[in-house]
């Protein structure tokens, strides 16, 4: 076996490894296939013969070239119009099984990530997600360990106070989505009331391209009227039920189309966030995996 197949070999076992690390950095699909390419370009010219452990040495490229993203997107960020949201990433219904993995790609807990400083993010996702020792984050993150160990404690420490509640189960979100689409199908307000916590957090994210809430919107009250006034438009739509982000999700279609993502959080039973992505930028990587595994 050559040394090219020797890294294909190696890099193919790990690529959805290091895709889910990417991913939970950055928050975007297309963001961390870019890193995917960037650390193949990198794999390919190390000498295999000086490597120990292939899977410590990819997902520490991989790492350090998402940081580097990362620090660039922050930057992009400051200038997006309107609330940001991560890129809907279309995951297998066995996800959801894994309770820690769909809790960790989740809306929600994407959004708390959001908070950290890229390192803490990194160090973060690194120890507390894929279980990485520090002496091999703190190489990833070009930090001592003890300071990984410092930074550790304080991200966890930030999440901690963040977080959304414990994972729910699949089964109790599609519960909560079915009650949700045969509400907004029948125009029934009161049926809206009833599935929203009473301070659930609507979020819309148009990207300034298409038009979107600008602001969180708060309380079921404020947020039954917004889906109300939506119905109408609904009407002319298909709405469908998959897994996004390790979680049931709806798609709004027009003439076979995705126009919206929608992912539910979902708290005792109850809706008490709702993540609306409708930037098609952000839609387009989405659209291309349905495609593929039809």
């Amino acid at each position: 076996m050559t040394g090219t197949d020797k890294a294909t070999e190696a890099f193919v076992a790990h690529r959805n490894l290091l895709f889910t690390v990417a991913y939970e950095l950055l928050g975007s699909a297309a963001d961390a296939e870019d890193v995917l390419q960037e650390t193949w370009l990198r794999w390919v010219g190390v000498d295999l013969d000086t490597v120990l452990d292939h899977r410590a040495y990819l997902v520490r490229i991989a790492s350090r070239q998402a940081l580097q993203r990362l620090r660039t997107l922050g930057r992009r960020k400051e200038s997006y119009v309107g609330p940001w949201l991560p890129e809907p990433l279309l995951t297998a219904p066995d996800v959801a099984e894994d309770v820690e993995l769909a809790d960790s790609v989740s809306m929600a807990m994407l959004l708390v990530l959001e908070t950290l400083k890229p390192t803490e993010r990194a160090v973060f996702v690194l120890r507390e997600v894929f279980g990485l020792e520090y002496d091999e984050i703190a190489e990833a993150v070009d930090k001592k360990p003890d300071a990984v160990r410092q930074i550790a404690h304080r991200a966890r420490s930030h999440v901690a106070a963040r977080r959304p509640a414990g994972p729910v189960s699949p089964t109790e979100t599609r519960n909560a989505l079915a009650a949700f689409q045969r509400a907004v199908n029948t125009g029934d307000l009161q049926g809206l009331l009833d599935i929203l916590a009473p301070d659930v957090v609507f979020l819309g994210d148009g990207g300034g391209v298409v038009q979107a809430v600008q602001r969180p919107i708060v309380g079921a009250d404020k947020v039954a009227r917004l889906l109300a006034m939506a119905v109408n438009r609904l009407t002319e739509a298909t709405l469908d039920l998959t897994d996004i982000n390790g979680q049931p999700a709806l798609i709004l279609r027009f003439n076979g189309e995705i126009d919206t993502v929608t992912v539910l959080h979902v708290d005792n039973g109850l809706i008490a966030g709702m993540y609306s992505v409708r930037n098609p930028a952000k839609l387009s990587h989405l659209a291309e995996e349905i495609t593929l595994t039809r």
